[in-house]
C-alpha cells in the first residue's frame, strides 16, 4: 500500500462517520489515472469517470479496499460484493487518493499486445491479401 492509501485509510477508520472526510484534490480513477478533481465531493453513487465511463463507487476506489484481507476489504460491517469494479451501495464507501494501480494497467496492455499478436493487428472488417486470395480458390472450387 502506498503512503497516501495508508494516511487515508486512518483518517477512514478515526472517522466518526467515513463520509465526512476531507478529501484532497489528489483524486484519480482506479482505471486509467485521469485526474477527478472536476467532480464534486461527495462523489454521487452514478458518478463516472469522464476520461474511461467507469463507475468510481467501486470498491476498488474505497479507502477500505485492500486485496491482501479477506474479502478484499478492511470494513468489518461492509456487505461482501464480489465483482470489485461494479457500482454497488456500500454505505461505507470513501474515496481513496491513489486507487490507481500501474501493475495492473502494465498486466492488461501486456495481455492486449498479447492478443493483437495473435490475432493480427487489423481492424475488423478488413481483410488481407492472402486471405483474399484463400477466399478466391474456395470459390473456383464451386464454380
Amino acid at each position: 500500500m502506498s503512503s497516501n492509501a495508508l494516511k487515508d485509510l486512518a483518517v477512514y477508520f478515526d472517522s466518526p462517520r467515513p463520509h465526512s472526510l476531507i478529501m484532497s484534490t489528489e483524486l484519480v480513477c482506479y482505471n486509467c489515472n485521469y485526474s477527478l478533481a472536476g467532480l464534486s465531493l461527495p462523489l454521487s453513487r452514478r458518478d463516472m469517470c469522464p476520461a474511461c465511463s467507469v463507475h468510481l463507487h467501486v470498491c476498488r476506489m474505497c479507502v477500505a479496499y485492500d486485496p491482501d484481507v479477506i474479502g478484499q476489504c478492511r470494513e468489518d460491517d461492509a456487505d461482501d460484493v464480489l465483482d470489485k469494479e461494479r457500482l454497488n451501495f456500500c454505505e461505507w464507501f470513501a474515496p481513496a487518493n491513489g486507487a490507481f494501480d500501474a501493475s495492473r494497467q502494465d498486466a492488461q496492455s501486456e495481455a492486449r499486445a498479447q492478443l493483437d499478436s495473435l490475432f493480427g493487428d487489423e481492424p475488423a472488417g478488413t481483410a488481407s491479401s492472402e486471405s483474399d486470395s484463400l477466399v478466391a480458390d474456395a470459390e473456383k472450387l464451386f464454380k
